[in-house]
Protein backbone atom coordinates (compact mmCIF):
# COMPACT_ATOMS: atom_id res chain seq x y z
CA UNK A 1 0.00 0.00 0.00
CA UNK A 2 1.39 3.41 -0.95
CA UNK A 3 2.36 5.89 1.74
CA UNK A 4 2.48 9.66 1.58
CA UNK A 5 4.54 12.33 3.26
CA UNK A 6 2.66 15.61 3.53
CA UNK A 7 4.89 18.60 4.20
CA UNK A 8 3.77 22.08 5.20
CA UNK A 9 6.72 24.45 5.04
CA UNK A 10 7.22 28.09 6.01
CA UNK A 11 10.44 29.16 4.28
CA UNK A 12 12.32 31.64 6.46
CA UNK A 13 15.61 31.79 4.50
CA UNK A 14 14.94 31.48 0.77
CA UNK A 15 18.61 31.42 -0.23
CA UNK A 16 19.46 28.47 2.03
CA UNK A 17 16.20 26.74 1.13
CA UNK A 18 17.27 26.76 -2.52
CA UNK A 19 20.16 24.47 -1.52
CA UNK A 20 17.66 22.13 0.15
CA UNK A 21 15.63 22.08 -3.07
CA UNK A 22 18.74 20.78 -4.87
CA UNK A 23 19.45 18.06 -2.29
CA UNK A 24 15.92 16.76 -1.70
CA UNK A 25 14.86 15.46 -5.16
CA UNK A 26 17.72 12.96 -5.60
CA UNK A 27 17.22 11.74 -2.01
CA UNK A 28 13.50 11.29 -2.64
CA UNK A 29 14.09 9.42 -5.91
CA UNK A 30 16.75 7.21 -4.32
CA UNK A 31 14.25 6.34 -1.58
CA UNK A 32 11.68 5.20 -4.14
CA UNK A 33 9.57 8.33 -3.78
CA UNK A 34 8.15 10.86 -6.15
CA UNK A 35 6.63 14.31 -5.93
CA UNK A 36 2.87 14.57 -6.38
CA UNK A 37 2.73 18.21 -5.25
CA UNK A 38 5.68 20.57 -4.94
CA UNK A 39 4.64 24.04 -3.83
CA UNK A 40 2.55 26.11 -6.20
CA UNK A 41 -0.60 28.12 -5.75
CA UNK A 42 -3.05 26.95 -3.10
CA UNK A 43 -6.76 27.59 -3.51
CA UNK A 44 -8.73 27.35 -0.28
CA UNK A 45 -12.02 25.57 -0.80
CA UNK A 46 -13.00 25.31 2.89
CA UNK A 47 -11.50 26.54 6.14
CA UNK A 48 -8.27 28.52 6.09
CA UNK A 49 -4.69 28.14 4.94
CA UNK A 50 -1.73 29.76 6.66
CA UNK A 51 0.26 30.30 3.47
CA UNK A 52 2.82 27.55 4.02
CA UNK A 53 4.32 25.72 1.05
CA UNK A 54 2.59 22.35 0.49
CA UNK A 55 4.50 19.27 -0.70
CA UNK A 56 3.12 15.74 -1.16
CA UNK A 57 5.47 12.79 -1.71
CA UNK A 58 4.41 9.27 -2.63
CA UNK A 59 6.37 6.15 -1.60
CA UNK A 60 5.68 2.47 -2.29
CA UNK A 61 4.87 1.83 1.38
CA UNK A 62 5.37 3.07 4.95
CA UNK A 63 8.69 1.26 5.32
CA UNK A 64 10.12 2.95 2.21
CA UNK A 65 8.95 6.38 3.39
CA UNK A 66 10.54 5.88 6.81
CA UNK A 67 13.75 4.56 5.25
CA UNK A 68 13.90 7.65 3.02
CA UNK A 69 13.30 10.04 5.93
CA UNK A 70 15.94 8.37 8.12
CA UNK A 71 18.39 7.75 5.26
CA UNK A 72 21.74 9.46 5.00
CA UNK A 73 20.89 11.45 1.85
CA UNK A 74 17.76 12.99 3.33
CA UNK A 75 19.39 13.58 6.71
CA UNK A 76 21.85 15.84 4.88
CA UNK A 77 18.99 17.65 3.14
CA UNK A 78 17.09 18.03 6.44
CA UNK A 79 20.16 19.58 8.05
CA UNK A 80 20.10 22.25 5.34
CA UNK A 81 16.32 22.73 5.55
CA UNK A 82 16.05 23.01 9.32
CA UNK A 83 17.60 26.46 9.80
CA UNK A 84 15.94 27.78 6.62
CA UNK A 85 12.33 26.88 7.40
CA UNK A 86 9.72 25.77 9.88
CA UNK A 87 8.14 22.54 8.70
CA UNK A 88 5.52 20.00 9.66
CA UNK A 89 5.85 16.59 7.97
CA UNK A 90 3.17 13.93 8.28
CA UNK A 91 3.41 10.29 7.19
CA UNK A 92 0.07 8.76 6.19
CA UNK A 93 -0.83 5.41 4.64
CA UNK A 94 -2.72 5.29 1.37
CA UNK A 95 -5.88 3.29 0.79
Amino acid sequence: MAAYILAFVDVTDAETYERYKQLAPPAIAAGGGRYLVRGGAVEVLEGSHDGRRVVVLEFPDIAAAKAFYDGEAYREARAVRAPASKATLLLVPGI
